[in-house]
């Protein structure tokens, strides 16, 4: 038996493995706690989906994963839930197209609720009593359903803000969110770094997705980081110069997109007679002129980066960087779900973790001696990596304790409802 699994083989070490899975599944219920039932079975767009689903789908990974394979006796309180809360695991089952979740009336969101509570008893027979001949792997599969609900949080957070955006009454999902205290950024400055062999990736027993290890050595060229991220004011002196107008800036890709989809600003701004303002989870407020730039394409970020006359960095140089960094910053628990301003940190670049995803110019491939989960499982991430691009560093609606100096978010380069922003980088 391995060192992990006889770590899991004792009782106390099972009880609290529940009791982070008892936090993080009731998490998930708060978030939803200011919705109103109407709210929980909209989809405003193919990629967002319903909140009832993300409750539905969450709570079916731990039946499909957990309970079914190793819970003896287990029975599923609806056979049909397999099929209509599989997001993708087509070597599991036949999961329901994406696009048509909003279809789903039925079940209500009080059967979701009701099975949420059927499959959380469940899981407490499971880790009360777990089979010991399968402790190592229960624990592994506990600890990533642990993560995966944490994804499907922040999910949940982006999802309701851009259900709510579609509003036109603009409804706030929370009215009483704080508002920042008034900070004036620095003004950016660029931090160096000698080029060298560096080591990135994940190489320890503790938990990482798959698409983080292995650890492996890469050469850097010596570069520059800047000290925080691009602004609001900043990424808007941009737009007056024309950014969105200038063929030159733009990646072929990106300029057809954003003329198709006439791009004039970053998602969820708009601007009234008097002053830009910007869609927020607690409603239209004010646009920060101080505040990280948020809900950007990877096109509108690489455009950014070409007009400042610099580049976003690779996913390596940014995890060189961090790497030195403590993992605090501007989270899901902080409250304010919206990227905020902070004041300067002298000798090291602010705000690499928290606040918003910052694009990289990395495509998300695999790392050189990847090997993705076994079984089904081996879905969650290695087929996705083909056309995306890789975002680091977590954002101000990611729970604090699911971040990592080496965790891989992607998302296609199109794509602007998640809370992503951007660091300039450039060569020594």
């Amino acid at each position: 038996m391995n060192s992990r699994a006889e770590h899991y083989a004792t009782p106390p070490a099972f009880a609290a493995l529940h009791a982070r899975l008892q936090h993080v599944r009731a998490a998930s219920e708060r978030i939803c706690a200011p919705l109103q039932i109407e709210d929980h079975v909209i989809q405003s767009m193919p990629d967002v989906s319903p909140p009832k689903w993300h409750l539905a789908h969450v709570t079916w990974f731990f039946e499909a994963f957990l309970l079914k394979p190793y819970l003896t006796g287990y029975r599923t309180p609806n056979e049909a839930f397999d099929h209509l809360f599989n997001s993708y695991y087509e070597t599991h089952g036949k999961p329901f197209p994406r696009a048509q979740r909003g279809l789903l009336a039925r079940p209500t969101v009080a059967e979701v609720v009701a099975y949420r509570r059927y499959v959380d008893q469940a899981l407490g027979d499971l880790l009360n009593q777990p089979p010991l001949e399968h402790v190592a792997e229960i624990a592994r599969r506990i600890e990533l359903g642990i993560h995966h609900e944490q994804q499907h949080q922040e999910l949940l957070l982006m999802d309701i803000k851009h259900i709510f955006a579609q509003n036109p009454l603009q409804p706030a999902y929370r009215a009483d969110l704080p508002l920042p205290p008034p900070t004036s950024p620095p003004p950016l400055s660029w931090h160096a770094y000698p080029a060298g062999l560096r080591e990135i990736g994940q190489d320890d027993d503790d938990f990482a997705f798959d698409c983080e290890r292995p650890r492996h050595r890469v050469f850097i060229d010596a570069f520059q980081l800047a000290s925080r991220p691009v602004s609001n004011s900043e990424y808007l002196a941009f737009m007056m110069d024309g950014g969105y107008a200038r063929a030159e800036l733009w990646l072929a890709d990106g300029w057809a997109l954003a003329r198709q989809a006439d791009w004039q600003a970053p998602l969820y701004w708009r601007h009234t007679q008097e002053r830009w303002e910007e869609f927020t989870l607690a409603g239209a407020r004010p646009l920060d002129p101080h505040a990280p730039v948020c809900h950007l394409s990877f096109f509108e970020a690489d455009a950014y980066a070409t007009w400042a006359g610099a580049r976003l960095p690779t996913e390596a140089e940014w995890e060189v960087a961090a790497s030195s960094a403590a993992r605090t910053g501007n989270f899901c628990e902080s409250g304010y779900l919206q990227p905020i301003a902070l004041p300067a940190v002298p000798q090291q670049p602010q705000q690499l973790f928290g606040d918003v995803w910052e694009w990289t110019a990395s495509a998300y491939r695999p790392y050189p001696g990847f090997r993705p989960l076994a079984g089904s499982l081996g879905e969650y991430n290695g087929k996705f990596m083909s056309g995306q691009m890789v975002l680091r560093g977590g954002c101000c609606a990611t729970p604090v304790d699911h971040i990592r100096t080496t965790y891989r978010n992607f998302f296609y380069p199109h794509m602007r409802w998640q809370f992503a922003g951007l660091r300039l980088a450039k060569e020594a």
